[in-house]
């Protein structure tokens, strides 16, 4: 993050911990999710969802633009509703069809929003997406914090696993050629 006096890992509070941002992207009611139009332009929408294998899922109606969006293009970004304890998740979404998957998926959302999807009938209005994250930025904007606590981790897909590494610099593992490497 040139030009915000961002301490080294070593300076202020250090990095911040996955749990953090996991705590974070589990307990907010209200995501945003963007997406690109197929114009270019950028879509905003706020959402509901839950924090589930390692990914964020939430459902849409099957003809709504951020739908139609990422079938277009999967890459998105999530954030949780806080921002002063914020959290940036950039990944790719992809459809979820698998019945044990969707079980778990209504299992967390219904007492989370006090809600009745049923797996049998939930994808019946659209579908469930998987948000899998490649680049996850989290900054404490609490005062005295924010320049000792940004944070970024990148992960590598595997199989089921999800490699997390915490970083605080530029051009870490993505390349310098990359102009999405930085805040």
């Amino acid at each position: 993050m040139p030009g915000y006096g961002i301490l080294d890992a070593r300076g202020g509070r250090g990095l911040l911990p996955w749990e953090w941002a996991v705590q974070r992207l589990t307990k907010s009611r209200n995501y945003w999710v963007a997406t690109t139009c197929p114009d270019s332009r950028p879509h905003c929408v706020p959402v509901w969802g839950v924090w589930l294998d390692d990914a964020f899922y939430f459902s849409s109606g099957a003809k709504s633009r951020k739908a139609r969006n990422l079938a277009a293009n999967p890459n998105c970004v999530v954030c949780p509703e806080d921002g002063i304890q914020a959290v940036s998740l950039e990944g790719v979404a992809g459809k979820i069809v698998d019945v044990a998957t969707i079980r778990r998926f209504v299992e967390a959302y219904n007492p989370k929003y006090q809600w009745d999807l049923k797996p049998e009938t939930v994808l019946d209005t659209g579908p469930i997406f998987a948000v899998r994250p490649r680049k996850v930025i989290a900054v404490d904007s609490t005062p005295g914090e924010f320049q000792g606590s940004a944070t970024r981790w990148l992960f590598e897909q595997g199989g089921n696993s999800i490699v997390v590494k915490p970083l605080r610099g530029f051009h870490a593992s993505l390349g310098r050629d990359d102009p999405c490497t930085q805040y």
